[in-house]
């Protein structure tokens, strides 16, 4: 992907942010101050839907030892991590270890509307057409994600 299409889709799902495509969970911190509040689920989907790769996750802990939730972000075909929501999180707020995590087929089981929502903005900015959500457009075409690439064997 170049640097000017990697610009072009952060600028798409970041106006593409709002109360709306906002976790309902996290819908009370969300604010235009901080718009990534609560996004990171549905940023997560909407990227690995266009660059493919893996989805990473972590639990998120406050440094009194609570638990604050879980921090999605996407793990992209060449290794590279894009995280477009990190900054969401208060100085209390710590992200943990990640692990990855395989996208389970169709729609999420939560935030499903928040996710179309997002992801009918984004496609619409980039320029996509409609999409209902299930249709695996992707800006490229699917590419092994980094776990499988280093299960097959050297060439050779």
């Amino acid at each position: 992907m170049t640097d000017l299409v990697q610009e072009d889709l952060e600028a798409a799902v970041r106006s593409a942010w709002a109360l709306d495509t906002c976790d309902p969970v996290d819908a009370d911190d969300w604010s235009a101050a901080n718009p990534s509040r609560g996004q990171c689920g549905s940023t997560a989907l909407t990227i690995h839907d266009v660059l493919g790769g893996d989805l990473l996750i972590a639990d998120v802990v406050r440094s009194d030892g609570s638990r604050q939730g879980v921090h999605y972000w996407n793990l992209l075909p060449d290794g590279t991590e894009l995280d477009l929501t990190r900054d969401q999180f208060a100085d209390d707020e710590v992200i943990q270890q990640p692990r990855v995590l395989r996208r389970p087929a169709g729609l999420p089981n939560r935030c499903a509307e928040q996710y179309l929502t997002l992801r009918h903005r984004v496609f619409d900015a980039l320029g996509f057409g409609a999409d209902d959500g299930t249709s695996g457009v992707r800006l490229q075409e699917p590419q092994p994600s980094v776990r499988e690439r280093s299960r097959q064997p050297e060439p050779g």
